[in-house]
C-alpha cells in the first residue's frame, strides 16, 4: 500500500521534533516546497501540528489499551499511534480504515515492522470505540476520575502540562484559563504584510495562484489574513514581496513608532520579520542595525534582507546580554530601539505547540535573568527623546511587567513607561481601539482567545520628562 505524501511528511516532521528537538514550523516550511500539492500541504500541516497540540490527550487514549505505557518505547511507534488516533477522533473526512492502514505502513516504513500488528490492533480498537458526535475533550472528560485535581484534569482534557495549567489558574483565574486552553489547540490565523508596496496586485495574484484567499487584517490596517493554500510556495513569499507574520507581532514593530530618517537598533532581530517593518518605516534616509546572538541566524537574516531589496539595514552578531559595544569606535545612540527578547513563547502555543512539551517551570527563571540583562544593557543606548520597546510572546508576568519594573528601578527614575496608545491608533483597523489592547498600566497585551492573534506583551519606555 502506498502511503500518502501528506502522512509521510507529517510523520517525518513529528519524528524530527521528537528526536532532534526541531521546531515543527521550521521543518514544515522546508518540506512544503512547490512540489507539494496544496491539499497535501494542508493535510500534512493539520496532522503534524494537530498531533503536537493534542499530544497528551492522544497519549491518554492510547495508554488505555496498553498494559504498560512503556510497551511503546520507540518514538516511531508512538508517533504512528498518535497519527492514527488523531485521524480517528479529530478528522471526519478521513475514513477510519485509511487511518489504521496508513499508520501501520508508516511503522513499516520506519523499519519497525515487528510493531505493525501491535499498531493495527490498537487502532482498530480505537476505531470501534470512537464517538464521532462527541468532541475528544468531552470523551476524555467522562473517562477521568471525579477526584482528579482540576489542573491535571484540564491538562489531560485540553492537552497541556499540568504545571502550566496550575500557574495560569493562579495568574488568570479558572474562567480565563478555561478559555485559553482550547484557544491554544485551535488553528491560528495566518497573517502577513506586503513589504514591497509597488507589487500589491502582483503579490495578490501570486498568493491566489498558490490557493490562498487574501483578506484584510483583523487588527491592523496594512495586515493581510491568508486563508487556505500554501503561501510558502508562492512567488510573493519566496521573493520577499510578502512576509508571513502574526498581526500581534506586526503590532510590536508599529509600537516602536519609527519616523523617516530614524536610526534604529533591533537588538534580538532574527528571523527579521519585525526588522523589515522597522526598515520600511525608517526609509531610505534612515538606518537600522539588526543584531542577533547567533551567527547562522544573522547570515540567514542578511540573505533575507538582500532578497527583499532592503538596503538600509546593517546586520551584526552581538550578545546583547553582555555590555553592548556601542562605545568608541562605534559611538552610537539610537532614536528607536526594539528589544524583542527570547522568551518562553507561551503566547504562541497554537502556532508552536511543541513548546508546551519542551518548556520547564525552571526555564522561566533563567529566561527572566537574560531578559533583564538585555533590557538593562539596551537602555543607555537610547538617544535623548528616543523610544525603546521591550516585547515578548509570553503570557507570564515574570517575563513581562516584572522584568520592566525591576530594570527601571535600577536607573533611578531616568526612564518611564510611556502610554503607547497614541502611536498605535494610526495602525489599527477602524473597528479596533487602542484602549482594547493597552491596559491602565500602559502595557500592551494580546491574548490568543480574545484577539484572534498570538499572545504578546509590550512596554514602551522613554526618557523621563523633567
Amino acid at each position: 500500500m502506498n502511503i500518502s505524501r501528506a502522512r509521510t511528511i507529517a510523520f517525518d516532521v513529528l519524528l524530527r521534533v521528537a528526536k532532534q528537538d526541531a521546531y515543527a514550523d521550521d521543518v514544515l516550511r522546508a518540506e512544503l516546497d512547490v512540489s507539494v500539492k496544496s491539499e497535501d500541504a494542508g493535510l500534512a500541516t493539520e496532522l503534524a501540528l494537530g498531533v503536537l497540540r493534542w499530544q497528551r490527550l492522544l497519549d491518554f487514549l492510547i495508554d488505555r489499551y496498553l498494559k504498560n505505557p512503556a510497551d511503546v518505547a520507540d518514538a516511531e511507534v508512538r508517533i504512528a499511534l498518535r497519527l492514527g488516533i488523531y485521524q480517528i477522533y479529530f478528522l471526519d473526512r478521513v475514513p477510519a480504515h485509511a487511518a489504521v492502514q496508513e499508520s501501520v505502513e508508516l511503522v513499516k516504513r520506519a523499519r519497525k515492522r515487528s510493531a505493525a500488528n501491535f499498531v493495527n490492533a490498537i487502532l482498530r480498537k480505537a476505531a470501534k470505540e470512537s464517538f464521532p458526535e462527541d468532541s475528544p475533550a468531552d470523551i476524555v472528560a467522562r473517562l477521568l476520575p471525579a477526584e482528579m485535581p482540576l489542573a491535571e484534569r484540564l491538562g489531560i482534557q485540553y492537552s497541556h502540562p499540568t504545571w502550566i495549567v496550575e500557574r495560569w489558574i493562579r495568574t488568570f483565574g479558572e474562567e480565563r484559563t478555561r478559555g485559553l486552553l482550547p484557544a491554544n489547540n485551535g488553528v491560528p490565523v495566518l497573517s502577513g504584510y506586503l513589504l514591497d508596496l509597488q507589487r500589491r496586485e502582483e503579490a495578490t495574484q501570486s498568493l491566489r495562484k498558490a490557493g490562498c484567499r487574501v483578506q484584510p487584517g483583523r487588527l491592523l490596517r496594512e495586515a493581510w489574513v491568508l486563508q487556505g493554500g500554501n503561501p510558502s510556495a508562492s512567488e510573493a513569499v519566496r521573493d520577499g514581496w510578502v512576509a508571513i507574520q502574526d498581526e500581534a507581532s506586526q503590532a510590536v514593530a508599529c509600537l516602536v513608532v519609527v519616523d523617516p530618517g530614524n536610526v534604529v537598533l533591533d537588538l534580538c532581530a532574527a528571523p527579521g520579520g519585525k526588522t523589515l517593518l522597522l526598515s520600511r518605516a525608517a526609509g531610505a534616509q534612515g538606518h537600522v542595525v539588526a543584531a542577533d546572538l547567533h551567527e547562522n541566524r544573522v547570515r540567514t537574516m542578511k540573505e533575507r534582507f538582500k532578497n527583499a531589496g532592503i538596503r538600509n539595514v546593517e546586520t551584526m552578531v552581538l550578545d546583547g546580554a553582555t555590555p553592548i559595544p556601542f562605545e568608541r569606535p562605534f559611538d552610537r545612540t539610537f532614536d528607536r530601539i526594539l528589544v524583542d527578547v527570547p522568551c518562553s513563547g507561551t503566547g504562541t502555543l497554537a502556532r508552536h505547540p511543541e513548546i508546551r512539551w519542551k518548556l520547564r517551570a525552571e526555564d522561566l527563571g533563567d529566561l527572566r535573568q537574560r531578559q533583564a540583562r538585555l533590557l538593562r544593557n539596551a537602555l543607555p543606548h537610547m538617544a535623548p527623546g528616543g523610544r525603546l520597546v521591550y516585547s515578548t510572546c509570553s503570557l507570564e508576568p515574570e517575563e513581562n511587567e516584572t522584568v520592566v519594573r525591576e530594570v527601571l528601578t535600577t536607573f533611578a527614575g531616568t526612564f518611564q513607561i510611556a502610554d503607547p496608545r497614541m502611536g498605535l491608533e494610526g495602525f489599527l483597523q477602524e473597528s479596533v481601539h487602542a484602549g482594547d489592547l493597552v491596559g491602565a498600566d500602559h502595557f500592551f497585551r494580546t491574548i490568543p482567545r480574545e484577539g484572534g492573534t498570538d499572545g504578546f506583551f509590550c512596554a514602551a519606555i522613554e526618557w523621563r520628562k523633567a
